[in-house]
């Protein structure tokens, strides 16, 4: 087999696993009961998603000899900002009081906001009302 076809094999297998990863996000979106889990579906398997279809998509124009600077920008810059988004959105929701679900087993951050003297909104607006 040629060099060639082997590495199209290789970047349509890339942008098929993409294809996987990306459904399986949207159906992690579907199914998972509270905010935190979904977007932590949606974070990890988008990611990868992007990740493998946009390194496939590279493969294949460098096999074409095109090489594309928005391309790998996109590698990079999707590869560094979606996670980090979906941790501060996450930090901002857990901040705001949106609740778990009760099939959650662990609270990791109630310790440590507690020690930090961070109140949510519903303590807050006790407070205010004087109650």
């Amino acid at each position: 087999m040629n060099v060639i076809i082997q590495i199209e094999l290789i970047a349509v297998s890339l942008i098929l696993i993409g294809t996987i990863f990306s459904f399986l996000s949207a159906i992690g979106l579907i199914r998972l009961p509270d905010l935190y889990t979904r977007s932590h579906a949606l974070s990890k398997g988008s990611t990868m998603g992007v990740l493998f279809i946009l390194v496939g998509t590279f493969l294949f124009f460098i096999m074409e000899g095109i090489f594309s600077i928005r391309l790998f920008l996109g590698i990079f810059f999707v590869f560094l900002t979606a996670p980090v988004a979906a941790h501060v959105i996450v930090r901002a929701a857990y901040r705001s009081n949106v609740a778990l679900s009760k099939e959650s087993v662990r609270d990791d951050l109630k310790e440590v906001y507690k020690n930090e003297g961070v109140i949510g909104s519903e303590q807050r607006r006790s407070k205010e009302l004087g109650e």
